[in-house]
């Protein structure tokens, strides 16, 4: 009798081994594995974080950086098996460095649902900039109304269209959410220089440090009479020159404009003065995107 007990508590204790060691085969992690393309290098005080949505609320999958070819410092990410399975949505954003906060920032660059352990990245989700600004439009003229001379004319920018004989505002943008501005530029002799931010395109922009001293009008815009960066001389003549709408994220990682430029014009060499000219809708070209998928063994 004392024997058939043995032999059972050995069986049962195998059993047990048996199972735990099933158990122990099983992985508690899983990857998260990021395929982006387009993101640019943010400098040393930025940098990207993921985050995963589950049960309405974010958890952060990790950082990276990107370098100067855009790759990615890291691409896959262990996070807890649990999470990975519920997960839902992902985002990525632009965090401070160091950063003492942690909650996602306002500054949403991509977004993606999650279906099947897989899903497609863009600026264009609900969880980042809600468009991918392919309706965008512009239009500027050549003046400098700061000053009271009419000898420098194309050496001024304003983003109005005044075509019927009243100005009206010369872009055409969607909203930004929280978290982001447009920036106005003119690129002289290679320098990019700024013409301001906005929010609104029917308002003046949030400086003027180039412009004279009258006023300029109620919309984006700059004048470039004094104040000249190194390397510049004004007033200038903007024949030749970019003109660039570009999405900046606020705060600004960079005196340049951002990775996203909707709008783009080459100024013609004959450009007339205070006539309307176009800009060109270059959204395709600097809309970063990407795929995130997720591996569970």
């Amino acid at each position: 009798m004392k024997t058939i007990k043995i032999s059972v508590l050995i069986l049962l204790s195998i059993a047990l081994f048996i199972s735990c060691d099933k158990d122990d085969d099983v992985s508690m992690t899983g990857n998260l594995n990021l395929n982006i393309n387009g993101l640019e290098d943010l400098g040393p005080d930025f940098t990207y974080e993921g985050w995963v949505i589950v049960d309405g609320a974010p958890v952060a999958t990790g950082t990276f950086n990107v370098d100067v070819t855009g790759k990615l410092s890291k691409t896959t990410f262990a996070l807890d098996r649990m999470t990975l399975e519920k997960a839902t949505t992902f985002v990525l954003t632009i965090e401070p460095v160091p950063d003492a906060d942690p909650a996602p920032s306002k500054v949403h660059i991509l977004g993606g649902d999650i279906s099947a352990k897989a899903g497609t990245l863009s600026v264009e989700h609900a969880a980042a900039l809600g468009t991918n600004f392919a309706n965008s439009t512009g239009k500027y003229i050549l003046a400098t109304p700061t000053n009271n001379v009419d000898t420098d004319e194309n050496s001024g920018v304003w983003f109005l269209d005044n075509s019927t004989g009243s100005p009206m505002a010369g872009l055409n943008l969607p909203t930004l959410p929280e978290g982001w501005q447009y920036e106005g530029w003119a690129v002289i002799n290679g320098t990019p220089v700024t013409t301001g931010k906005f929010t609104s395109v029917s308002a003046a922009d949030m400086a003027a440090p180039f412009s004279g001293t009258n006023p300029g009008p109620n919309y984006p815009g700059e004048d470039f009479l004094m104040n000249a960066p190194s390397g510049l001389t004004f007033p200038t003549d903007l024949s030749g020159a970019k003109i660039v709408i570009s999405v900046e994220p606020m705060p600004d990682n960079s005196a340049a404009p951002f990775l996203l430029k909707p709008l783009l014009a080459d100024v013609p060499a004959d450009a007339a003065v205070h006539s309307v000219h176009s800009m060109g809708n270059i959204s395709t070209n600097t809309n970063p995107g990407g795929s995130v998928n997720i591996s569970i063994n």
